[in-house]
C-alpha cells in the first residue's frame, strides 16, 4: 500500500502491518511550528489509533528552546505537566525515504489542549469555511538558506563567520543549481516521496539562499506539506554535513526569508468564488471582502504571522517586506498581492508572512481574517499602484513594531478571540509576551559595538 492511500485507521494498520514495522514514528507540532515526537511501538500504534495517546502537556508548555513559559494557565507547575489527549490522524501517514520502510504519522492535541492547539485551530478555522458553504485551497513558498556547517560547528563559531554553501547573490542560476544538482534531486525525490512535492525549485539572491513553491492543496493538508517541508529540509541538509535556516532574517546584510502563502477559495460545487471576468481585475466581490478582511485585521492579529522577535527585523522598507497593512495588484511591494487568472488560478498572497511562521497559525490567521471580510463584506483600501514604501498610510494601517506589542493587540483583540477562541489567543498571546521577556535579557552584539567604549 502506498502511504498515499491512507485514509482510515484500518489503512493505518494495514500498512503497518504489510511492512512489518516494529516501530513508526508519530508526531505533533508544537506553538513554534517544532515537530515534537517520537517512535511508538507497533502494538502501541495500534492501540492509538483506536484509543489516541498521552503526550505530556509540556509540549505546549515550553518554548523552542525547552525552557517552561512561566505565565500561561493551560499547563506548567501548577499542573504538574500532565499528560494531554492526542489523537493521531492516518491520512497524514507520510514515507520517511531516509529510514527505510519507516512510517510517519502526525497527531492533534484533543481535550482540554485542543483550544491551544496549532493544527487545531486551523482546523476549526476551516470549519467556519464549511459552515459558510466554502473550502480553501492554499499553498506555502519559501526560502532558507544553506550553510556548510553542523548543530557543533555553529555553536562554536557563535552563529558568526558561518560559510554558506556558495558565494555571491546568483538568483535563479542554473550553474549554481547544476553545481549542486546532486542535493537538487534528493530534495526533489524527498518532497515527492513525503507528500509535499514542489511546483519549484530555485536559486533566490543571496549566498546560498534558495525558494520552494509547494505544490497546493486543500488549506489543512497544505499546513501539513509545509510545516513537514521545514523540518525535513533541515533533517536532509544535517545528513549532508549543512544546516538549513528559516530565520525571517539571520543577517542584516541580506534581504529577509520569506514564507509567503497563497490561497483561493471554492463554493461546495468546486466553483471558483475568487474569479468574476465582469470585474476589474477579476476580483469577485467575495474575493474583495476577503482581501478586505486580511487588511482590516492585519495589524491586531499580526502576532500570529510575525511570530518571532527575529520577525520584525525583515519588516523594514526596501528589503521585500512589507511594513504597511496595504494590497495590490500583482504589487510586490505590498502586505497583500492579488493574482488575476483564470477561475482556478485567481488567488492572493499573503507577503507579510516569513520562513519563520508555523504554518498552521499563520493560515488560519491569513483565511480566518479572510474569511472575517467576507462575512462582514470588509471593503479594502484603494489598491496601490506603484511603490507602497515610497507612500504614506493611515494610522489604522501601520503594524506592530515589536513582537511584545503584536501580542498585546492580539490578546486585546474581540475578533481574534471569535475567529479562534478565547483558549487559543490567551496562550498563544502569552507564548509571544514570553518570547520577547525571554531576548531582552541578552546582550546583543550591537549593544556592546555601540556602548562598550563610548559610552
Amino acid at each position: 500500500m502506498d502511504p498515499r492511500q491512507v485514509r482510515t485507521a484500518d489503512d493505518a494498520k494495514a500498512i503497518v502491518e504489510e511492512r512489518r514495522l516494529d516501530y513508526v514514528k508519530v508526531g505533533v507540532f508544537d506553538v513554534d511550528g517544532v515537530l515534537r515526537g517520537k517512535y511508538m511501538s507497533r502494538g502501541k500504534f495500534l492501540s492509538a489509533l483506536e484509543k489516541g495517546f498521552g503526550f505530556c502537556d509540556v509540549v505546549l508548555g515550553w518554548d523552542s528552546n525547552d525552557q517552561l513559559y512561566d505565565n500561561v494557565s493551560l499547563t506548567g507547575w501548577h499542573t504538574a505537566y500532565p499528560d494531554a489527549a492526542v489523537r493521531l490522524l492516518p491520512d497524514t501517514c507520510r514515507a520517511v525515504p531516509m529510514e527505510g520502510d519507516m512510517l510517519l504519522f502526525l497527531g492533534e492535541f484533543a481535550g482540554e489542549a485542543e483550544g491551544a492547539c496549532p493544527r487545531g485551530v486551523l482546523r476549526r478555522v476551516l470549519g467556519r469555511a464549511e459552515s459558510m458553504g466554502l473550502s480553501v485551497r492554499a499553498a506555502a513558498e519559501f526560502e532558507f538558506f544553506l550553510f556548510e556547517e553542523t548543530p557543533h560547528s555553529v555553536r562554536d563559531k557563535h552563529y558568526r563567520g558561518l560559510r554558506n554553501i556558495t558565494p555571491g547573490f546568483f538568483g535563479y542560476s542554473v550553474l549554481r543549481s547544476s553545481v549542486h544538482a546532486g542535493f537538487y534531486k534528493d530534495l526533489l525525490e524527498m518532497c515527492a516521496a513525503m507528500d509535499f512535492p514542489l511546483e519549484g525549485l530555485h536559486t533566490e539572491t543571496g549566498p546560498g539562499v534558495l525558494e520552494a513553491a509547494i505544490d497546493h492543496d486543500l488549506a489543512l493538508a497544505a499546513a501539513d506539506k509545509a510545516a513537514l517541508f521545514k523540518t525535513f529540509v533541515k533533517v536532509l541538509a544535517q545528513q549532508r554535513g549543512w544546516m538549513a535556516t528559516f530565520m525571517a532574517k539571520w543577517s542584516p546584510d541580506w534581504p529577509g526569508q520569506s514564507g509567503h502563502l497563497h490561497m483561493s477559495v471554492a463554493d461546495r460545487d468546486g466553483k471558483a468564488v475568487f474569479h468574476d471576468p465582469g470585474k476589474p481585475h477579476g476580483m469577485s466581490d467575495a474575493m474583495r471582502w476577503f482581501v478586505g478582511g486580511q487588511q482590516r485585521l492585519m495589524p491586531e492579529l499580526l502576532a500570529m504571522v510575525a511570530c518571532t522577535v527575529n520577525s520584525y527585523t525583515r519588516l523594514v522598507p526596501g528589503f521585500w517586506a512589507p511594513t504597511q497593512a496595504t494590497w495590490g495588484v500583482e504589487n510586490r511591494t505590498c502586505a497583500l498581492r492579488v493574482i488575476p487568472g483564470a477561475a482556478k488560478s485567481q488567488r492572493v498572497e499573503y507577503r507579510i508572512a516569513a520562513a519563520d511562521i508555523n504554518p498552521y497559525i499563520a493560515l488560519a490567521c491569513a483565511i480566518g481574517s479572510g474569511l472575517w471580510g467576507m462575512e462582514h463584506r470588509i471593503e479594502p483600501t484603494e489598491a496601490v499602484a506603484g511603490n507602497a514604501y515610497a507612500m504614506d498610510f493611515p494610522a489604522e494601517q501601520g503594524l506592530p513594531r515589536s513582537l511584545s506589542e503584536a501580542a498585546e493587540r492580539l490578546a486585546g483583540s474581540a475578533v481574534a478571540r471569535a475567529l479562534f477562541g478565547d483558549a487559543f489567543v490567551e496562550h498563544y498571546a502569552a507564548t509571544r509576551d514570553w518570547e520577547e521577556r525571554e531576548f531582552r535579557k541578552s546582550v546583543t552584539d550591537w549593544e556592546l559595538a555601540r556602548y562598550f567604549e563610548i559610552i
